[in-house]
């Protein structure tokens, strides 16, 4: 059945300088052109994105594939599958694919050694390490090829469409492929599902048998707000990084594949950054609970009156400068009836900018208002009936 809404509009007002949208837009100057295949920079709070560049294009993801690695590592420790103290056995197999004699990036594990799960996820990590993402690899799925399967179930779940994994270290494959945009969802999610987790992606070091490496990500180095997350390399990907950092209460993700070299992608991912903290800005704009509509009439209820509220955060992403402009709908059901149960859907609150909608979700009961009694009720019904006719 077709539903009828009473709309309600307002300006959403801040303490904040106001601006007009033409002096909106031209605070917002174009975005960087990178020397890179592709790239994508995101709001992680929000998911919003704020610049983009072939960012579905299906490319190589060389290393930046060990953080979807890593985040099945975390799942698994999160549902006590599996322990961070639990000692993995080094299998040979993995030896001899990503261990020392290989050309690759390697954690130097030593064949039949037992090492801890908690290592193992620094040397992925921090040493990008291929030995330990293949240990960990077999551990929880018995074989590389069967956990892939797991990776690509799980790239599913996260809306990573466009991605295919071959194997659990990102080296070469035929067939293995993700897009920037995709590879910012596995970011985000690693940042957002396991902070304990992520906080590895920060550390600048890690030492195993002896040998203390460096993290590849520069940016740890020039940017004290960077805190994480992965570079990647092959000749076929060149070379990748995906970079998060956070100031003044604003996180980033930027994503960056197909740079010509070590520097270039560090060059580049700085960029992205750098223009989203200059131009952007993220705000809680409502918060739970906060009253949207008072003063709601309900008929045929103990009460006559109801508030509507929301029952999550309202927290947005735009241009610096843009926040006058931004506008909310309150949509409510023409006639509320008793009834009324607390966090019952009675409205939708859609906050637009410029005419593009920014969010919409639903309004909800403050409270529970019961149903009257039936002297009550035949009073609301003939006030409805002629309020009716004379409309």
């Amino acid at each position: 059945m077709f539903k009828k809404w009473t709309l309600y509009s307002a300006l959403i007002a801040f303490s904040l300088l106001a601006v007009s949208a033409t002096q909106a837009q031209k605070l917002i100057p174009a975005a960087p052109n990178l020397a890179a295949k592709a790239w994508i920079l995101i709001d992680a709070q929000t998911g919003h994105v704020l610049v983009e560049s072939n960012a579905d294009e299906q490319l190589p993801p060389a290393s930046l594939a060990k953080m979807m690695t890593t985040y099945i590592v975390s799942n698994e420790i999160e549902a006590e599958r599996l322990e961070e103290t639990s000692q993995i056995l080094i299998s040979d197999n993995a030896w001899e694919l990503g261990g020392a004699k290989t050309d690759g990036s390697t954690m130097f594990l030593s064949p039949r050694t037992r090492v801890s799960v908690l290592d193992l996820m620094h040397g992925v990590i921090i040493q990008s390490g291929n030995d330990a993402a293949i240990a960990l690899a077999e551990h929880i799925s018995g074989s590389e090829a069967a956990f892939a399967d797991t990776m690509n179930h799980q790239a599913q779940l996260l809306g990573m469409t466009n991605t295919v994994y071959m194997n659990a270290t990102g080296l070469p494959a035929e067939g293995m492929v993700s897009t920037a945009r995709d590879l910012s969802l596995i970011a985000r999610s690693i940042i957002l599902d396991h902070p304990k987790y992520y906080s590895i992606y920060a550390k600048k070091y890690f030492k195993h048998n002896n040998i203390n490496q460096p993290n590849r990500n520069r940016l740890l180095w020039r940017d004290t707000s960077v805190d994480g997350l992965k570079t990647g390399h092959t000749n076929a990907a060149g070379y990748c990084l995906v970079a998060s950092a956070k100031r003044n209460g604003m996180r980033l993700i930027s994503v960056v594949l197909g740079a010509s070299d070590d520097a270039s992608r560090a060059r580049e991912s700085q960029k992205l950054l750098s223009y989203g903290f200059r131009h952007f800005d993220t705000k809680t704009i409502y918060a739970a609970g906060d009253l949207i509509k008072a003063n709601t009439k309900v008929w045929y209820g103990t009460e006559e009156f109801l508030n509507l509220t929301i029952a999550d955060d309202v927290t947005l992403t735009f241009p610096r400068g843009a926040q006058k402009n931004l506008a909310a709908n309150i949509l409510v059901d023409e006639q509320i009836e008793a009834p009324v149960y607390t966090g019952q859907e009675l409205g939708r609150l859609q906050v637009t900018l410029e005419g593009e909608m920014l969010v919409d979700l639903p309004l909800v009961a403050e409270k529970d208002i019961a149903e009257a009694g039936f002297m009550a009720r035949f009073f609301d019904w003939i006030v409805l009936f002629f309020t009716k006719i004379i409309s």
